[in-house]
């Protein structure tokens, strides 16, 4: 399987994401930029954290109108697998490949540290390699993390069963403590903990390699060709 990993200016967990991918998953990514066109010849696109832009006007607010997001609108409508985190997430929101919004944390201040995740779903392209209530445990870095949306949306967030993720305690006033959601058809997650920061027990968790791991092992059940 082939990612890519897309760089803005701004990114500053490109590296990371590139490096979970190859060291750790052991799979093929290249680094792909903000003024390409194409997706050619890739079967899953990585949008990292980071200050795209320098978060003016809202966090990925600018990196929408980077040349490389249309081949990333027309990757996801296609069904192939796209991970957004933290400012990948927000530039998902703002896509509107997801809906909702982030604000501000509650008590406006960064927040960095390990945190407790609680699997919501776990038939998800992205999540089959946790178990349902299981509890993980992922790295947060966040300014602007505070999920929000209308009622209606929640509902249906809840309904169609697209909240793969919530904070197992409130750290931020992201409603219903959410922390990653999926849109309907589960192809494309967002989510603001860091999965590419937990991949190998030096780095003090190793619960979001099974992530990576569960997309590598759903795109290789997807294509089995037999003789």
């Amino acid at each position: 399987m082939k990612f890519a990993v897309i760089v803005f200016p701004g990114s500053n967990c490109d590296s990371d994401m590139f490096f979970a991918i190859q060291d750790a998953l052991g799979e093929k990514v290249e680094y792909v930029r903000h003024d390409e066109t194409s997706l050619e010849g890739f079967d899953g696109v990585l949008l990292p954290g980071g200050f795209s832009y320098g978060d003016y006007l809202r966090s990925g607010a600018i990196a929408c109108f980077s040349p490389i997001m249309d081949a990333v609108k027309q990757f996801a409508e296609e069904g192939k697998p796209v991970l957004g985190v933290c400012n990948g997430f927000q530039m998902l929101l703002e896509l509107g490949l997801l809906p909702g919004a982030m604000k501000r944390n509650d008590g406006l201040k960064f927040i960095c540290r390990l945190t407790d995740l609680k699997v919501e779903n776990n038939e998800t392209l992205f999540t089959t390699g946790y178990q349902k209530g299981e509890v993980i445990s992922i790295p947060v870095a966040h300014g602007e993390g505070n999920y929000e949306c209308d009622e209606q949306t929640l509902q249906a967030l809840e309904a169609n069963n697209q909240v793969a993720f919530r904070y197992a305690q409130a750290i931020n006033g992201s409603k219903a403590n959410i922390a990653g959601i999926t849109n309907e058809r589960g192809n494309v997650l967002g989510m603001m903990p860091h999965p590419e920061r937990a991949v190998e027990s030096l780095l003090g968790s190793e619960d979001g390699l099974r992530l990576f791991q569960s997309i590598v092992r759903n795109w290789r059940e997807s294509h089995v060709t037999t003789s």
